[in-house]
């Protein structure tokens, strides 16, 4: 959902971005506001899901805590999935409605979408770097206790004679996964640091940011969608998809005989 919004703002240009011209001699101006109704559906797309990937991060990282930490089973992790669903919907609908109340939506142009705090500093720490910052502290710290626990349990396995190499293989799907998504979140936090610091001096000319952290921004924010893939790119997920083609060709045959 975060790359279709800005495929489509890349798609529409500006005219999502900027408001109409009063007059042919005028200029376009940003879309401030939520009385764009594109600009405000981009904003609520990529915002919404944008938050509800990290905080889907921080429970991936909590399951995975209480299943090596804890000794959770699957049963009991299961049963607790709506709070889950709960806090990664909730949260995120909670604070795009809050954006929305208080009007702190502006079109990018260098994306063709609209974000909050592209104009106002305030806003984009608030609802932008801190709670990035704080997801992905959480996230990371449960990982780390659950990596603690993984090491606790090869360890007393391996004293025991039992076979590691399973446990072994997990450890380090786990550990590339987790690299492949932290170092573009830090890399996405520490751009949004160098915007609010650039903001502060604005006012101190000649200065003008450096385009390459933007588009850095940009592609570390879309990178973690393939990145993440990491995870589900095994053999169990091509046999799954093997299955659903030969079942889905079978009725179809099925369907031809009748």
């Amino acid at each position: 959902m975060v790359a279709i919004a800005y495929i489509a703002g890349f798609l529409l240009e500006d005219k999502v971005v900027c408001n109409d011209r009063f007059s042919e001699d005028s200029y376009k101006t940003v879309a401030q506001g939520t009385k764009k109704e594109g600009c405000t559906f981009l904003f609520m797309m990529l915002y919404f899901f944008s938050m509800a990937s990290s905080i889907w991060w921080v429970i991936l990282s909590l399951t995975w805590f209480l299943a090596a930490g804890m000794k959770w089973g699957h049963e009991a992790i299961e049963a607790n999935s709506q709070y889950f669903h709960l806090a990664a919907w909730a949260v995120p609908a909670i604070k795009t409605i809050t954006i929305l109340a208080v009007g702190q939506v502006d079109g990018d142009i260098l994306s063709g979408v609209c974000f909050v705090g592209i104009n106002n500093v305030d806003a984009l720490r608030g609802f932008v770097l801190a709670p990035l910052f704080v997801y992905l502290f959480i996230g990371t710290s449960f990982l780390l206790a659950g990596f603690v626990s993984l090491f606790r349990i090869r360890t007393i396995m391996k004293h025991d004679g039992t076979k590691t190499e399973k446990l072994e293989k997990l450890m380090v799907r786990i550990g590339i996964f987790s690299v492949l998504y932290t170092v573009p979140a830090t890399i996405v936090i520490a751009c949004y640091f160098y915007e609010q610091a650039f903001r502060e001096h604005t006012n101190h000319p000649p200065m003008s940011p450096d385009f390459t952290v933007f588009m850095i921004k940009y592609l570390m924010t879309l990178i973690v969608g393939i990145t993440s893939g990491f995870w589900i790119w095994s053999g169990k997920t091509l046999n799954s998809w093997r299955k659903f083609y030969t079942r889905l060709t079978n009725s179809k045959q099925g369907e031809t005989t009748v």
